[in-house]
């Protein structure tokens, strides 16, 4: 058994392997503080036949015992990953899958099973680091290591490996993930970082404001840090016994291919590479494709995948060299240009707020939908949150790039677009006593062309202000692309979809005119200097900035209220000792407000009423009755009352007079002559009366009525008149004298209570 440890800021990461899962090639046990998690890495030697892609496959397995929970539902067992399971997979692909020998096609897999969390130190960094250290002892050809690292931006310092208590005074979060190049020079191959729900308050106290130098210098600093991982990394893999294995590796095409391809059509594909018009350029492609297959493939179409490789090499090698000497992108636009950009909002009539934004063909529709707080999501993870009360989900549908294929949900891709957007506007949502609704955003993908993921955050900003949300200001967000060829790097504004796929860097930021909100980075190529990272930033804020101007000249500040179609809200703080009184036994008064007045009533466990209507609930009725309950009216012996039956009892009805204050009608007092021995046949729950205060003692209230009730024969007793001589009794005769068998009225009151 091997383990090995290192300091990271105040945290302590641990890897240990030998123990657990000893039959998979590679197993690390990686801890910090008590969150433990096992990470296995298993290849296959044979390649699958007719693969022309790396099947890496990344699996999180979050286990409810890890947090010392049962799982909910009817199965009591783990079901589908969660979201953050999800963007835990991406973020241990991400940087892992570049890191790879070109040309690997073994079938490789990645589990990270999460065996005990202690909610302060997140598993996700953890299992980054671990799933390199398990892929390199497993013997499979990952070039380099890859360290990663969690940085916050607490005051004005940046953090690594904060627990979760730390990192409640972030202002900005940060996962940079690196590798050490030929020079020993830690180069950044990925950032996954946004800004924290409580940014703007953080900013408004004093904290620093996570802009453009701020965040590069903080991406600098994670530098170090990385690099000593990688250091353990490497010290730990020189103790273990990795097995030698010769890997086949494929090459799609041979270099005689391509040359021979230049040699003849070089000309050509300049030229069809050149059409502007992204159809037509298609379809000059495709068009050449076919001369070129015609020319070179063997009779028995043996080498067709290799020329057809050679031929897509050869055109994107073409595209890059433009844009790299001539400065000319794929649709004729500069390194810095943004394409046509148009907003509009309120485009759905029934809908809470909407909006379309597009960016040349990138188009996306976005819905905003406000509801009452019990539609908040309900959460059954292994985190200590149960609910999310802010939702941005993101659908990519086949039509929006021409194609057609089956639907089955959302795809890993979809949640982590959608994680984005979310995260970008996290900052400027309205916190939840200011803006007492839960929100709900979904952006459709209705057209792609590059970046839907940033004209979702785009749209989103819009929706939000035209539904009338408060979000403190808009957010925009711009897709950036890296060519770099010989040692000259071409930074690239807006990116197209082409342009993503023969470029070496997708980068997106998004923000306000002053701060970063999200960014994501995702190097393809070593050795990116800070200097040129640090130039894409401030390129981006530029694009950044010009897209906040065609945003704001749609709609600069939110609707002065929310749209008519959405609820309205009314929230009111409930004095500690009067929630029981409000609610009732066992919900009675909210139920009886929410049947009277059409108003849904919601008390959290802070003592916060809202009230919710959708404009046929009576709002004002509702309040009156809340506020009879919480600052009662007095009441007064001898004054009538209207009231209503509210319970029934053998010994007589229990009648409210106001909210919370309800008096007893006792049987003897239904009737001035009659007895009556089945109350239930004289009254039904709810039913309205005329009564009078006869007296309160010690707080109950004793009643009877301004006339007789109408008491049917089989609901008749023994007339009171008979027997005994009593005389007959209501609120104008004197008290009369009572049967020794007849139970007090007190006790008759505690009994109905």
């Amino acid at each position: 058994m091997i383990n090995k440890s290192c300091d990271i800021g105040q945290a302590t990461i641990e890897f240990e392997t030998g123990k657990l899962a000893i039959q998979a090639p590679g197993s690390i046990v990686v801890r910090s503080g008590e969150t433990t998690v096992l990470v296995t890495a298993v290849s296959n030697n044979a390649i699958r036949e007719g693969i022309d892609f790396f099947p890496l496959t990344v699996d999180v397995e979050e286990r409810m015992y890890s947090a010392g929970k049962i799982p909910g539902g009817f199965f009591r067992r783990e079901g589908r990953q969660t979201e953050k399971a999800i963007l835990a997979c991406r973020l241990i692909d991400r940087p892992l899958r570049p890191s790879f020998s070109e040309g690997f096609r073994c079938e490789t897999q990645i589990i990270a099973t999460v065996l005990s969390v202690d909610n302060q130190n997140d598993y996700d960094v953890l299992a980054l680091n671990a799933a390199s250290l398990a892929l390199k002892i497993a013997g499979v050809p990952l070039e380099s290591l890859v360290g990663a690292v969690r940085m916050s931006l607490i005051g004005s310092q940046w953090h690594p490996q904060s627990t979760a208590d730390e990192m409640e005074k972030s202002v900005f979060d940060m996962v940079v993930a690196g590798k050490v190049n030929d020079r020993g020079e830690v180069d950044i191959v990925m950032v996954e970082a946004g800004a924290t729900e409580s940014a703007m308050e953080l900013i408004d106290e004093g904290t620093t404001v996570p802009d453009e130098k701020v965040v590069a210098d903080g991406i600098n600093e994670a530098k170090e840090h990385i690099s000593k991982l990688i250091d353990l990394q490497k010290s730990f893999v020189d103790e273990c016994d990795v097995p030698a294995i010769e890997w086949v590796l494929v090459d799609d095409y041979t270099q005689k291919e391509k040359d021979d391809i230049s040699e003849k059509f070089l000309e050509e594909v300049t030229k069809a590479t050149s059409e502007v018009d992204k159809d037509v350029r298609k379809e000059n492609q495709n068009r050449l494709e076919e001369i070129v297959i015609n020319e070179f493939v063997e009779e028995d179409e043996s080498n067709l995948k290799s020329i057809k490789s050679a031929y897509n090499a050869l055109v994107k090698e073409t595209i890059r060299s433009r844009v790299v000497n001539d400065q000319v992108r794929l649709d004729g636009r500069g390194s810095e240009d943004i394409r046509e950009i148009k907003s509009e909002i309120n485009i759905l009539p029934k809908v809470h707020g909407s909006s379309l934004f597009q960016r040349g063909e990138t188009q996306v529709l976005n819905v905003t939908t406000l509801g009452m707080s019990r539609l908040e999501q309900m959460l059954d993870t292994i985190d200590t949150v149960t609910s999310k009360r802010y939702m941005h989900h993101y659908n990519f549908p086949p039509y929006s790039t021409g194609e057609a294929y089956p639907m089955r949900g959302p795809k890993r891709r979809e949640i982590g677009h959608g994680a984005l957007a979310e995260r970008a506007l996290l900052a400027v949502i309205p916190s939840k006593s200011e803006f007492p609704y839960t929100i709900r955003l979904v952006s459709e993908a209705i057209a792609s062309n590059g970046s839907t993921s940033q004209a979702s955050v785009c749209a989103s900003s819009l929706s939000l202000m035209s539904a009338g949300v408060p979000i403190s200001e808009h957010v925009a967000g711009i897709a950036m692309g890296l060519i770099a060829e010989e040692g000259s790097y071409v930074t690239l504004t807006d990116i197209l979809g082409s342009e993503d796929a023969l470029g070496d860097m997708d980068f997106k930021v998004a923000g306000t005119k002053n701060m970063i909100t999200a960014l994501q980075l995702d190097m393809k190529i070593e050795g990116l200097p800070s200097e040129i990272l640090a130039k894409a930033l401030d390129q981006a804020k530029d694009a950044r900035l010009k897209i906040l101007e065609v945003m704001n000249n749609t709609i600069s500040e939110p609707a002065q209220d929310v749209n008519e179609n959405a609820p309205r809200l009314e929230t009111i703080e409930l004095p500690k000792d009067k929630i029981g009184e409000v609610i009732g036994p066992k919900g009675k008064n909210i139920r009886k407000i929410e049947e009277d007045t059409g108003v849904s009533v919601e008390i959290d466990d802070d003592g916060v009423l809202t009230l919710g209507s959708t404009g046929d609930g009576n709002m004002e009725e509702a309040k009156i009755i809340i506020d009879n309950i919480i600052n009662p009216p007095e009441v007064e012996v001898g004054a009538d009352y209207e009231g209503e039956v509210v319970s029934i009892t053998s010994y007589g009805a229990f009648v409210s007079i106001f909210p919370g204050r309800d008096g007893l009608l006792h049987v003897s007092k239904f009737h001035s002559t009659k007895r009556v021995s089945d109350p239930e046949k004289v009254l039904d729950i709810g039913q309205k009366l005329e009564v009078h205060v006869d007296s309160i003692e010690k707080g109950k209230i004793s009643l009877s009525l301004k006339e007789d009730l109408d008491v049917p024969s089989d609901a008749e007793g023994k007339s009171q008149g008979q027997g005994k001589g009593k005389k007959s009794h209501n609120r104008d005769n004197d008290k009369p004298s009572r049967n020794r068998k007849q139970v007090s009225f007190e006790d008759d009151y505690k009994k109905g209570l």
